[in-house]
């Protein structure tokens, strides 16, 4: 009787964390105001860990993290990126960047850390979300002049690229999510 009764509620627990990972997916937002309120390390520790539980080509991890706390840093680069504004706002922002070097990258392979970095970002903003978080994915790369502010303000070395800063903060608003579903950008193919 008791196995049966914990398999039940292990089922109902299965059920209620699948449900709870879309509800996540769905309520991921673009948040671009703050509360001035730091981010606790335990917070950001978790963000951390989710971004490098993404997918990666060939395990090859490229990402590397750059967690920007330096009130000097983040009003700098709210200057100088032009769709970063919020960064003279926010209390932290994550450079997510990708090392060129890594692996053994030919000429097939010498971009799929962007596409790594991107699936680290995404992992990144729906912990976020889980977590009561606003952040936003602002880009940097491929423009040249984000990328030159970016590595100049963290002194990266120039196989290190920054493919976005995402701002990350407690949200100010109760800012909503969109509703992208469109089912005409659905094709089937049978």
């Amino acid at each position: 009787m008791m196995f049966i009764f914990m398999l039940q509620t292990f089922q109902v627990m299965s059920q209620e964390t699948r449900q709870s990972v879309f509800t996540t997916i769905h309520q991921r937002k673009s948040v671009r105001q703050y509360q001035d309120k730091p981010v606790p390390k335990e917070k950001t520790d978790t963000l951390l860990r989710a971004a490098m539980a993404a997918p990666t080509a060939r395990n090859i991890q490229p990402w590397l993290f750059y967690v920007i706390t330096s009130r000097k840093i983040l009003d700098q680069l709210a200057e100088e990126l032009p769709y970063a504004k919020m960064l003279a706002q926010a209390p932290m922002a994550i450079v997510v960047a990708g090392d060129t070097k890594k692996g053994n990258p030919n000429e097939e392979q010498i971009h799929n850390w962007t596409l790594d970095c991107a699936a680290a970002t995404q992992n990144l903003l729906l912990a976020a979300e889980a977590l009561g978080l606003g952040a936003v994915w602002t880009g940097v790369y491929p423009y040249k002049e984000r990328i030159a502010a970016v590595s100049k303000a963290l002194g990266l070395p120039g196989h290190i690229i920054p493919l976005n800063i995402i701002p990350i903060g407690y949200p100010l608003l109760d800012d909503r999510p969109k509703d992208k579903w469109d089912p005409e950008k659905v094709k089937w193919v049978e």
